[in-house]
């Protein structure tokens, strides 16, 4: 099913907020998890840090190794036992505890208490930090020596073996998740020669803000999207209007009422350009209508004329008998009717293949001076009758087009002709051929040839200059019967000058004459 204009555009505006929303989304979530996790990451190698340098602060200060206080008498007898320094710390009685106890002076010897400073002092670290840290230390060779309270008799996890460094090379990695009973841990374990230590954190404060903005987000996405939605239709509604008016008002435009045009608003934007380019549309349908409704007219007027003279001189021939001369007079007559039908008919006929694209142009080069010399001469045998001068003036240098011969003569014998028909008696036509210089040319290569006809005849008003290219359009109908013109000429004549890529202008005065400027491309 083909969805409304109004409903793709509300959800593609809902899905163009929904998109970027769960983006934004994703990435702050995963932002906000990355962070937290960081924190605490570093919060652990911190804790790390602090214990291995108390541990090696107060080697430094006792200058003894670390043995536990209760095995220091033992540890003089047994050699073997100065080496190990975590000792002590494997015994059951003292996994209990968060660290080793401060030492009590007087069951102690004072070797023995240099010893244990370390222990305290990192018992005394561990106590000013948070209770849910799970802390472990073990020796070099992965022995578990100490552990915090809470973590009982469990361990906390150590790297293999294939993983330790050089004992003088710290080495340290993150574990993400470890299950310990019933908490996740997040272990960062750090080695530095002389221990190991692991150090665990719950992540459930983690998982908790990140369910928490999970669920703060999957709440207010929906939310948002309803709102889209709405915010969507609301505008859909908004710019579809303006169409709907259009859409209204364009279905009662009829070839009836071409002169109505859609309500043009006063905001510059697409619609309003729309608009405009719907109401050109339609004013250049009106004219063509105007052009078609004129031109039908005139072309029944123009058939109907001949053909009326030829019925009526045929019912009179037929009336009574008549003589020979008279018969002949009457087909003369006839025969002069059908010639201009037919002129007419292949007016018409050539001007339906221009509409059509029937009619190609052939591209050669075309010696215009040649030419206007040939019409030169035509004219004066066609205007020796009226006594009109012919005067032509051209360079010695040939003017070469490229174009349809037969076209070029074509167009330029009709403006000739025009020339002669609305010509005073005695008058004068005068035919000019010269290059012509536009703002791209040189003074060696000029760009384009201009023909100029003159005549000193009746001229064409003002009021009928814009249409005497028009089909049938002619400024005085009962001299142009006379003259013999169809009102064809003209469109012809501009229908091949512009094939040529050339142009064609006029300029006119009432009882002074006109001139035709015609332009062609070298």
């Amino acid at each position: 099913m083909q969805l409304s204009f109004r409903l793709r555009l509300m959800i593609g505006y809902a899905v163009m907020v929904a998109l970027p929303l769960a983006v934004f989304g994703f990435v702050n979530f995963k932002a906000v998890s990355d962070d937290l996790n960081s924190n605490l990451d570093s919060s652990l190698q911190r804790v790390a840090e602090s214990l291995d340098y108390i541990i090696k602060q107060k080697q430094r200060e006792t200058q003894q190794p670390l043995r536990p206080a209760a095995l220091a008498r033992s540890s003089q007898r047994n050699t073997t036992a100065k080496t190990d320094y975590f000792a002590f710390l494997r015994e059951e009685t003292r996994r209990k505890f968060v660290g080793p106890m401060l030492p009590p002076k007087d069951t102690l010897q004072e070797q023995a208490e240099k010893a244990n400073v370390v222990w305290a002092a990192v018992y005394e670290h561990i106590l000013l930090n948070p209770k849910n840290y799970f802390i472990q230390v073990a020796d070099p060779t992965n022995t578990v020596v100490w552990r915090s309270e809470n973590l009982l008799s469990r361990t906390l996890p150590l790297p293999s073996a294939g993983m330790l460094p050089n004992d003088s090379v710290p080495f340290r990695y993150t574990i993400p998740r470890f299950t310990l009973g019933k908490q996740t841990l997040r272990i960062f374990v750090y080695h530095t020669g002389n221990a190991q230590i692991s150090i665990g954190y719950p992540v459930d404060e983690i998982d908790s803000t990140l369910a928490e903005l999970f669920s703060i987000l999957t709440h207010t996405i929906p939310f948002v999207l309803i709102a889209a939605l709405v915010a969507g239709w609301l505008l859909a509604r908004y710019f579809v209007k303006p169409l709907a008016d259009l859409t209204q008002t364009a279905r009662e435009i009829t070839a009836h009422n071409l002169s109505q045009r859609l309500p043009v608003r006063r905001v510059n934007d697409e619609i309003t350009r729309l608009t405009e380019t719907l109401n050109a549309m339609i004013a250049r349908l009106e004219d063509s209508f105007r052009q078609i409704r004129q031109f039908t007219g005139d072309a029944s007027h123009e058939l109907r004329t001949p053909l009326a003279v030829l019925m009526g001189e045929l019912e009179i021939a037929l009336r009574q008998p008549h003589t020979a001369e008279e018969y002949q007079d009457v087909i003369a007559s006839a025969l002069e009717e059908v010639n201009r039908l037919s002129q007419v008919v292949h007016n018409l006929l050539e001007l339906s293949r221009v509409d059509s694209g029937q009619v190609d142009i052939v591209r050669e080069p075309v010696n215009l001076s040649l030419m206007l010399e040939d019409l030169y001469e035509d004219a004066i045998i066609l205007a020796e009758d009226r006594n009109i001068r012919v005067e032509y003036l051209a360079d010695d240098e040939p003017v070469i087009v490229l174009g349809d011969k037969v076209r070029l003569h074509e167009a330029l014998l009709n403006v000739v002709e025009n020339a002669i028909k609305y010509n005073h008696d005695g008058g004068r036509i005068t035919l000019t051929l010269e290059r012509e210089y536009t703002e791209d040319s040189s003074a060696e290569q000029p760009s384009r040839a201009l023909v100029t006809v003159n005549d000193t005849g009746i001229g064409i008003p003002a009021d009928d200059m814009p249409y005497i290219f028009d089909r049938f359009y002619r400024v005085d109908k009962s001299r142009s019967n006379s003259a013999g013109g169809h009102g064809l000429g003209l469109a012809i004549v501009k229908w091949i000058v512009e094939a040529h890529q050339g142009s064609i202008h006029v300029q006119s005065h009432v009882g002074k004459g006109t001139t035709f400027f015609l332009r062609f491309p070298l």
